[in-house]
């Protein structure tokens, strides 16, 4: 599991070091010689995206060492937590979610936030637990159908 992230993150920080070595140093000139800098909105917005990218660099290389430094045996082996892949069923419908540190959090692509409602409603429960997760839109009964922990991957 540290090694799946790290390698995730090692990846995009290469990439984003590739866009600030060989890209933006290119927009930004090509926007210098367009004028003005004082009104030069391509200059900008070039310039915005190197912070941009300069400040995701520096957090994702914060993540990097913070995963390394992680005591994987302090996570549960037989619960959900930290890593943990689960399907979950709600009624007819089954889908699948991953638990993950709040800044990796994308509901969209199913990365759940330890410490949004669900993720904690789901930490700790065992394959087959009914769980009851308080949501803006009212309680949703969620029931685990499938348990995949970090130790489990880290075993294939």
């Amino acid at each position: 599991m540290k090694g799946r992230l790290i390698r995730r993150f090692e990846e995009e920080i290469a990439q984003l070091e590739r866009e600030l070595k060989q890209e933006l140093p290119k927009e930004i000139q090509r926007a210098r010689e367009l004028g003005d800098l004082r009104e030069n909105a391509e200059y900008a917005a070039a310039k915005e995206r190197q912070r941009f990218v300069e400040a995701r660099v520096s957090m994702l290389r914060m993540r990097v060492s913070q995963i390394q430094l992680m005591n994987l045996d302090r996570i549960p082996r037989d619960r959900a937590g930290f890593g943990s892949k689960l399907t979950l069923r709600e009624g007819d419908r089954e889908f699948q979610v991953e638990l993950v540190m709040p800044e990796d959090a994308d509901p969209d692509r199913g990365l759940v936030s330890v410490a949004s409602p669900i993720g904690r409603a789901l930490v700790g429960r065992e394959e087959g637990d009914e769980v009851d997760v308080p949501t803006p839109g009212g309680v949703r009964t969620l029931e685990i159908v499938r348990l995949v922990t970090i130790h489990d991957e880290d075993d294939q």
